[in-house]
């Protein structure tokens, strides 16, 4: 230790030089979003392109998403399993109401069928948590959480390979700590997957679809 320094000096110190450097990457953070808002920085869009092959693309209201640049303003690094509490026509309907102000990136069908409402890059209200959104991809899958007869083998086949390719294209692990359910968000009070959602099935049918 150097001469005419105490050790509760050094503590201080370091502990406003940890504060700094946090204060730092979060402007830097702050910054490179700011930066994909600039006019004519932001990534090409095509209307109507889907962001998983064969998924059908259904516009969901502009007042239930954000628009964005993901992962270059926010990345990405979980994905949320949600079900709908009600059919894909439900589903539909309400994602493309602006005054339901919540969509799902996707909803995955009873019979395997893909619908993307919101690009990846965009923000989806979907899970109730600002920054669970903001870092997430909501997958919506119809049926009930009281019904796990509606969990058919093709719902888990298809959303499977959904997840898989979402994981592929940002680097996110596949495990619980990245895979959750909306259940599992801070701040939600949502139960689904619900208690029937085979996490270990599902989890498996992921890894073999990478």
């Amino acid at each position: 230790m150097a001469r005419g320094i105490s050790r509760r000096g050094l503590l201080i110190g370091g502990g406003a030089a940890v504060a700094a450097g946090a204060a730092g990457y979060a402007a830097q953070d702050e910054l490179t979003r700011w930066w994909w808002r600039l006019p004519g920085v932001e990534k090409p869009r095509t209307d109507g392109a889907v962001d998983h092959p064969g998924a059908e693309w259904i516009a969901a209201s502009s007042a239930n998403w954000r628009r964005a640049d993901r992962p270059g303003d926010y990345a990405v690094d979980r994905v949320v399993v949600h079900v709908v509490e009600g059919s894909f026509a439900d589903a539909r309907t309400v994602f493309r109401d602006p005054v339901h102000r919540a969509a799902a990136h996707y909803v995955v069908r009873e019979d395997g069928r893909v619908a993307q409402f919101v690009r990846e890059l965009d923000v989806a209200f979907h899970s109730g948590n600002r920054r669970f959104n903001e870092r997430s991809i909501g997958i919506e899958h119809e049926g009930f959480v009281d019904r796990p007869a509606g969990f058919t083998d093709a719902l888990y086949s298809a959303s499977a390979r959904l997840t898989a390719g979402i994981c592929a294209r940002y680097g996110i692990p596949v495990d619980r700590g990245h895979i959750v359910g909306h259940v599992e968000v801070p701040g939600t009070d949502h139960t689904d997957p619900g208690p029937h959602w085979d996490w270990e099935r599902y989890l498996r049918l992921v890894r073999a679809a990478a």
